[in-house]
């Protein structure tokens, strides 16, 4: 899936509920800090990492690269 975004950074607890694969702040804070996320193909325990256009986000099989 590739997704756009407007700014120049999106936090990755944002991009999980701006792409809907998670439905709060709070479950996008469990499946992060749970090591179930990887950013660029590792694995990311940062809710706050900033990402930018080229990264690649993989959670639950889906993976999403910023434009």
């Amino acid at each position: 899936m590739k997704l756009h975004i407007e700014t120049e950074t999106i936090k990755l607890d944002s991009l999980l509920k701006f792409a809907g694969l998670v439905g709060t702040g709070g479950e996008a804070k469990q499946v992060i800090a749970s090591e179930l996320v990887r950013v660029n193909g590792e694995i990311c325990t940062m809710r706050g990492k900033k990402l930018r256009s080229g990264d690649k986000i993989l959670f639950n099989g889906v993976t999403i690269t910023i434009e």
